[in-house]
């Protein structure tokens, strides 16, 4: 199956225009993934990181779940992979398939997406997990495209270290 990323506008308001930069983020992430088995999903990067594109895409799912749905929906549930609130477990996907962390990423993506398209404005405010302080969905945003692309560069490598395929 091969993902469709479209590029952002060149003008739109801030809202659509960060929108726009975070779908084109999840695209890469799945672009990355495209093509590949199981196997190669799960491979890692060099001991002793565990680091893999199946554990990207599990640890973006815990990303959108918890800044979406535990901070700015205010909702009561607990990480997906880690009840103990512990990102990191997310990271070992040695025993995960691609149907698993997929279904997982999607999901907290639709809802990540009703909710930001439910709320007001980007001023509406969460309250964050650890520091207790509020943050703007607006926030919010800007932190998932900064994870996204900063994932996006690991993904790049683990890709190109897995077939060689480099690009967009």
């Amino acid at each position: 199956m091969s993902t469709e990323r479209i590029d952002p506008p060149l003008i739109a308001d801030e809202r659509e225009m960060m929108r726009a930069y975070l779908d084109f983020h999840r695209a890469t992430l799945a672009m990355k993934c495209d093509g590949l088995s199981d196997e190669d999903l799960r491979r890692q990067s060099m001991p002793p990181s565990t680091l893999s594109l199946l554990g990207l895409v599990r640890h973006m799912a815990e990303v959108e779940r918890a800044w979406f749905r535990r901070v700015i929906n205010a909702e009561d549930i607990p990480l997906v992979w880690s009840d103990k609130g512990d990102f990191q477990v997310a990271y070992d996907a040695s025993a995960s398939t691609r149907s698993e962390a997929f279904t997982a990423w999607r999901t907290e993506v639709e809802h990540a997406r009703r909710i930001e398209a439910a709320a007001e404005s980007l001023d509406v405010t969460g309250v964050h997990a650890k520091s207790g302080d509020l943050v703007s969905l607006r926030l919010v945003m800007l932190h998932l495209i900064h994870e996204y692309a900063r994932h996006n560069g690991h993904a790049d490598f683990l890709r190109e270290g897995i077939d060689g395929t480099v690009g967009p």
